[in-house]
């Protein structure tokens, strides 16, 4: 009896692992999704040129031409490094670091001489600062990757990044209003009158590898019940301790950098971080309890004290009627309001708007320069990909089989979606206006350099979640031992 022929195309004929053909899939989908989200951000300058200028310049396409090469090379590394990473996770983001560059240069020639408009240099102003900013950023998620091959060898630093963590929070508070105050905030640290970097950003990243190393060796204990009110499981007082720390560092933050967004992502990544630890929704309900109790303490005292709650309470204020001083205080709330009811439902379309109007356009209010121009529809298709990028953080999450791994990734990918709530949420007036960056769009390198690392974790903890366990000598997934180990008996660090 003959044995039936083996296709061509079959792993017996090609000689090819399962594992590999899975990889290879999954990077020639990422490739594909790049060049095409490079493809929009290219006909996006496109219509913003021919808006502004009247004509479409023959070098339109060199700064989507430039990040096309930057984001490529990301994507040999993670061919190379972290083969099965998500394949959605680098189209995602470069589409909108992609947008965020082609709307800086679009204030660039708005703001230029109508006379030199057509003969502005691509890599001048603050569009050509941000496509650097993106090679630096581009090159530093490269590095992680290369440098972190198994996410569990994090945990060896945790108590080292938590301190760290906790120093580049309160540098900000500490220095003098000179040296770190922008628009009403003490969040960045100048140097000088053109640079500044805002530590913060890279705080969060420190601060959530302490957190999910130290829940993963307490969440036994933070899980304990107490007692029962209302269907839900409440812990015990004396376990209370963790959250009440981070609550008054958050307050301190609040009170001292002025800035209700940061304490807000502070306070709210360790909560949440702890809810996937435990599973406990008590502790939702708690640090919701904790937090806005804070916040309303820390209004009725800038009310009746001042002092260092005075500022909070001023943007409380604003926060409530900003048309009842529209041409001071409430000046920059009430023009990205008008932005974003100017733009309506389809928007005036790239280059139509009038974004010069909006204060810190380019910085906290890109979202609705942004939003003028190409409206509500244009809006929910970016706030879509932001989802994108925060589901399969989550998802990777789920599927890796670490408990520190489910953490990190978790805490980082909500982080990203709270960051973004806190912006959105600002500019359409849903809570006080914050001094945090829209990720991947607005100008400055701290916050583009920070969330690009956060994507490489996020990419490195994907490649751990998905790569296939099989055998005779094939791939192998990390097989997921709990962080402590590191600290104990040697282990292997599993690479790629």
């Amino acid at each position: 009896m003959t044995a039936p022929a083996t296709p061509a195309s079959s792993p017996a004929t090609t000689g090819e692992q399962p594992g590999v053909r899975l990889a290879r899939s999954r990077r020639n989908a990422e490739l594909s999704l790049l060049l095409l989200a490079m493809g929009l951000v290219a006909a996006y300058g496109a219509m913003v040129e021919a808006k502004v200028l009247d004509t479409v310049t023959p070098d339109f396409w060199i700064p989507a031409a430039a990040l096309t090469a930057v984001f490529l090379g990301l994507h040999l590394v993670i061919r190379f490094l972290a083969p099965f990473a998500d394949p959605a996770l680098l189209p995602a983001v470069a589409l909108l670091n992609g947008i965020g560059v082609g709307f800086l240069r679009r204030l660039d020639l708005g703001d230029a001489l109508p006379a030199d408009r057509e003969n502005l240099a691509i890599f001048a102003g603050t569009g050509g600062r941000q496509l650097a900013w993106t090679l630096l950023s581009v090159i530093l998620a490269a590095g992680l990757l290369a440098l972190m091959r198994d996410h569990r060898s994090v945990s060896r630093y945790a108590y080292t990044l938590g301190l760290a963590g906790i120093v580049l929070v309160m540098i900000p508070a500490v220095l003098p209003s000179r040296y770190s105050e922008i628009n009403g905030a003490k969040l960045w640290i100048k140097f000088g009158e053109t640079f500044s970097i805002q530590p913060g950003e890279f705080a969060k990243l420190a601060l959530l590898a302490f957190f999910a190393y130290y829940l993963v060796r307490k969440r036994e204990v933070l899980s304990l019940a107490s007692r029962r009110f209302l269907g839900i499981d409440f812990p015990r007082g004396r376990d209370l301790g963790p959250v009440v720390v981070v609550w008054l560092i958050s307050l301190l933050v609040l009170i001292f950098e002025k800035d209700l967004g940061t304490s807000l992502l502070y306070f709210g990544m360790f909560v949440v971080t702890l809810y996937i630890a435990t599973e406990r929704v008590s502790w939702l309900l708690i640090g919701l309890v904790l937090f806005f109790g804070g916040a309303y303490l820390a209004y009725v005292l800038g009310d009746i004290v001042g002092g260092p709650f005075a500022n909070f309470y001023l943007r409380a204020q604003i926060w409530l009627d900003p048309f009842a001083d529209p041409h001071d205080d409430g000046y920059q709330l009430v023009q990205g309001l008008l932005a974003l009811g100017t733009g309506g439902l389809f928007g005036a379309g790239p280059g139509g708007g009038q974004p010069g109007l909006l204060p810190e356009v380019q910085n906290d209010f890109i979202f609705a320069g942004i939003g003028e121009e190409i409206g509500l529809f244009g809006l929910s298709a970016l706030l879509v990909v932001y989802l994108l990028i925060v589901e399969r953080g989550l998802r990777a999450a789920l599927a890796v089989r670490d408990s520190f791994g489910k953490l990190l990734a978790g805490g980082l990918a909500f982080t990203l979606g709270l960051q973004v709530f806190v912006i959105v949420g600002g500019i359409s007036k849903l809570i006080p206006l914050t001094g945090q960056t829209t990720p991947f769009l607005s100008a400055g390198g701290s916050s583009l350099m920070a969330n690009w690392l956060l994507i490489a974790v996020l990419l490195r903890v994907s490649d751990a979640a998905r790569r296939p366990v099989t055998g005779g000598g094939g791939p192998v997934r990390p097989s997921g031992g709990p962080p402590e180990q590191l600290h104990g008996a040697p282990t292997e660090v599993i690479r790629p």
